[in-house]
């Protein structure tokens, strides 16, 4: 046996480069594995230059029969995995061929709904997880009214989670836990294009040096023991 020429062989029959993504979600995407298969071997004679293998062709690969690899093929165009498109040679010859288009435009669509659907997940968590940071900060449930000024923020004036807890903490950090104080402080801040904690942590510092000095009477006052400022800014 001419193993050099074996070798040579299965080298000129190529390879298949099948999506990750198709291999394991094709039974998401309505297929079941004879449709999977068959979609494959269509992709394969494609990528060899046959771009209309017939059902002999195809079944010829696989343990079903031309009359059920037929079938198939009309199911799986008229669910729109698969296409029959017009061609032409370059001596204006025309012909027909397979199309796969459609089934990379259905994988497109489910990739994109599932990365929509893990941004919808985080935020729902997100917005879960600010309503029970504000009742942890406030050390009680927050009222009706206090939940829909916090729906507000986030829906109506777009502030986003990370933005809400760092005005939050700037109230806590003034003594004036209040929704009247966090709301003035997020007006403020989206007035002056705060966007992001860098963004807060820039205006805080402008704002901080101009707070009211100690008076006489304050330094007169009995000196309580010192607390080390925690600027939360800088977590």
């Amino acid at each position: 046996m001419d193993y050099k020429q074996l070798m040579v062989s299965w080298i000129e029959e190529g390879t298949l480069n099948i999506p990750q993504l198709l291999l394991t979600n094709y039974h998401t995407l309505g297929l079941n594995e004879s449709e999977f298969v068959l979609l494959l071997h269509i992709y394969g004679q494609i990528e060899k230059g046959n771009s209309f293998p017939t059902p002999e062709d195809l079944s010829e690969h696989m343990s079903i029969s031309a009359e059920y690899c037929s079938s198939i093929l009309r199911k799986l165009i008229q669910q729109q995995f698969l296409t029959i498109d017009e061609g032409s040679s370059p001596d204006g010859i025309l012909f027909e061929k397979y199309s796969l288009a459609p089934l990379w435009e259905k994988l497109a669509d489910f990739v994109i709904q599932t990365s929509k659907m893990k941004q919808m997940q985080k935020s729902m968590e997100e917005e879960a997880d600010i309503y029970s940071i504000f009742e942890q900060e406030f050390g009680r449930p927050l009222s009706p009214l206090e939940c829909e000024t916090l729906s507000m923020w986030l829906d109506q004036d777009e502030h986003n989670s990370t933005i809400i807890k760092a005005a939050l903490r700037e109230a806590v950090i003034s003594g004036k836990l209040n929704f009247r104080y966090i709301d003035r402080i997020l007006f403020e801040w989206k007035k002056n294009g705060v966007k992001t904690i860098e963004d807060a942590r820039s205006q805080s510092q402008k704002f901080r040096p101009h707070q009211k000095p100690q008076t006489q009477n304050d330094a007169a006052a009995p000196k309580r023991k010192s607390v080390p400022f925690y600027n939360w800014l800088e977590q």
